[in-house]
C-alpha cells in the first residue's frame, strides 16, 4: 500500500508539531529566501529527530542550498526516501526501524551512522533501587508499562519483549502518546511513585529526571543501535556536495540531547541548532570540509 503514495501524501502531513502538555513547543522550521538548490528533509516527531533535522538543514543552509523539512510517519518517511519524494532523512534508529530497513534496503542508500550510543528500553526512576534489570520486575507499578503512541517502533519492541520475559505474563502495555508518558513520569517523579516507561536516548528526560534503562538480559532490545543518515537513490550522482556533508555528518549522543535540552529553553529547532553549532564549530567544519582541503 505505502509504494503507492507520492507527493500527495507529503503535502497532507503538515510541518507543525507538538507534545502536547509536556513541554510543547513549535517544532516547524523553514528557510526562506533566494531560490538554492533544493532539497527534501523528511524526520519524525521524536524529539532527536527534530534536533538532528535542524542542524543538518542549518549547515546545509550555510552550505547554499535550501531546504525544506517534511514530518512524516516512519512508514511513510521510507517511503517517501524509496520513492525519491525526500531526499534524506537523520531520523531512522538502526533497530527501532529495522523492519522498514529491511522493506526499503534495496531503494534506499544508508549513507552511514551519524551518530552511536543510542538505547531504548524498559525505564525506571533511580529511586527504584531494587529495579535494575527486566527479570527484577514483579508486581511493581500495577504490573503497568506506561508507552508511547500507536505505530511507534518502540511499542514493538515493547510488545516482542512482553513475550520474552515470563516475568512479564500478566503485565499490561499502556499505549497513550509521547505527551503523555511523560506527564505521568513527572507526575510519578515527584511523589516518588513506582512508574516503569518505554525510554530511548538521547532525550532531554534522562537530564531533567535521573532515570536508568533496565538491564535486558534476554536481548528483546537488541544490542549497538545507532542513528542513521539514509537517502534516496540518486542523491549522491545528482548531488554530490550535498551528499558529500551527509556522509562527513556524524555527532554524539550528549551533542543530540544538549540540542534537545535548548529546545526545552522554548528555543526554535533553527536557534537551538544554531546555538549548539556556534559552540561547536570544529566540528561543523568537518562535516563541511572537501577531500580538497
Amino acid at each position: 500500500m505505502f509504494k503507492k503514495i507520492g507527493l500527495g501524501i507529503l503535502a497532507i502531513f503538515g510541518l507543525v508539531l507538538t507534545f502536547g502538555s509536556e513541554g510543547a513547543y513549535d517544532t516547524t522550521f523553514s528557510f526562506s529566501g533566494e531560490q538554492k538548490p533544493s532539497l527534501t528533509l523528511s524526520y519524525t516527531s521524536w524529539d532527536d529527530g527534530i534536533a538532528t533535522s535542524a542542524v543538518i538543514s542549518n549547515v546545509l543552509k550555510d552550505e547554499g542550498f535550501q531546504v525544506t523539512p517534511v514530518q512524516l510517519d516512519p512508514a511513510i518517511m521510507f517511503n517517501s526516501l524509496a520513492t525519491g519524494t525526500s531526499d534524506f532523512s537523520v531520523s531512522p534508529w538502526l533497530l527501532s526501524h529495522g523492519n522498514y530497513i529491511e522493506e526499503y534496503e534495496e531503494q534506499i542508500d544508508i549513507v552511514r551512522a551519524h551518530a552511536e550510543g543510542a538505547q531504548n528500553g524498559l525505564t525506571v526512576p533511580t529511586y527504584m533501587e531494587d529495579i535494575n534489570s527486566i527479570h527484577d520486575l514483579t508486581n511493581e507499578a500495577n504490573q503497568t508499562i506506561t508507552s508511547i503512541e500507536p505505530g511507534a517502533s518502540i511499542i514493538d519492541q515493547a510488545y516482542n519483549m512482553l513475550e520474552s520475559y515470563s516475568n512479564l505474563s500478566d503485565w499490561d502495555l499502556q499505549v497513550s502518546s509521547t505527551g503523555a508518558m511523560l506527564t505521568a513520569l513527572r507526575q510519578a517523579y515527584t511523589n516518588e511513585e513506582e512508574i516503569v516507561i518505554t525510554a530511548w536516548r538521547p532525550h532531554w528526560m534522562f537530564s531533567e529526571f535521573d532515570l536508568k534503562i533496565l538491564e535486558d538480559p534476554e536481548g528483546a532490545y537488541g544490542t549497538g543501535e545507532s542513528l542513521l543518515t539514509i537517502a534516496r537513490q540518486g542523491l549522491k550522482e545528482e548531488n554530490p556536495r550535498a551528499y558529500e556533508i551527509l556522509e562527513n555528518f556524524s555527532w554524539t549522543v550528549e551533542d543530540m540531547q544538549q540540542v534537545m535540552l535548548y529546545l526545552r529553553e522554548d528555543l526554535s529547532p533553527e536557534a537551538a541548532a544554531r546555538k549548539w553549532m556556534d559552540e561547536n564549530p570544529d566540528k561543523v567544519s568537518e562535516w563541511i570540509s572537501t577531500e580538497n582541503e
